[in-house]
């Protein structure tokens, strides 16, 4: 397979993402996942180009006045040791492939749930929660590739401590920090990123560049929520059954 053949799907997963606040790193394991890529090929992947949309998606969401540290701060104390240490560790192959497929089966149903905001106050934070809460997305996070917002994001809007576009904002600042930690974590234990990759920044860049500028003004993200929980669910049932 030549890598230019991912460039529109993974320019495509980066645009939808990025307009809901996240940086794709479900999507682009459905995407290579669909393309048979092994599990140990697709975390150090996952993990670099949500960094890289993760940081387009923050910027413009934190540019909109979305952005709140408090809210930040308590999650990601805990989050980045926790996807370090969970970047650095390879569980077996037959392990690795079920939770991933688990993971985007979870959260294709996660994608299809979330609704937009209800109108009910927002309450405060609980400590114990947030920082319990953050170290375990955090491990996760790192052990699978992904940043954890898709993880953050129904919970801050479960316990209504954000509106949904404090969520987006958040949540891609979250993914950030994680997705570094994780790549970090990776690379400490000798693992290599794939080839390919200066073909897929640019594309992702693209993508995440024009999702995120609708995302945090004016876009409205139900119809490319059911495709992405559609996309999702099928590359889960793929790792976990093999179909």
């Amino acid at each position: 397979m030549h890598p230019t053949e991912l460039l529109l799907p993974f320019l495509l997963v980066a645009f939808l993402y990025a307009s809901v606040g996240h940086a794709g790193a479900s999507g682009y394991i459905a995407v290579m996942a669909l393309w048979g890529f092994l599990p140990q090929e697709i975390k150090p992947t996952a993990l670099c180009l949500n960094i890289v949309v993760a940081l387009i998606a923050g910027y413009r969401f934190y540019r909109a006045g979305h952005f709140s540290l408090p809210l930040f701060w308590p999650f990601a104390a805990t989050s980045v040791p926790a996807a370090f240490l969970g970047g650095y560790l390879q569980l077996p192959l037959p392990w690795l492939k079920a939770l991933m497929g688990g993971m985007l089966l979870f959260s294709a149903c996660i994608i299809l749930w979330k609704k937009t905001d209800s109108g009910k106050p927002i309450l405060p934070l609980t400590a114990g929660i947030t920082l319990t809460a953050g170290a375990v997305i955090g491990f996760v996070s790192g052990l699978t590739g992904v940043g954890g917002g898709i993880f953050l994001s129904p919970l801050l809007i479960m316990c209504r401590w954000a509106s949904m576009k404090t969520t987006a904002a958040v949540s891609a600042a979250f993914i950030l920090v994680n997705s570094c930690a994780g790549l970090a974590g990776h690379l400490g234990s000798l693992q290599s990123v794939p080839e390919g990759m200066a073909w897929w920044i640019p594309a992702v860049v693209a993508g995440g560049s024009v999702g995120a500028w609708l995302g945090s003004t004016r876009f409205s993200a139900e119809i490319i929520r059911a495709l992405l929980a559609l996309v999702l669910a099928a590359a889960g049932l793929k790792l976990v059954w093999g179909v």
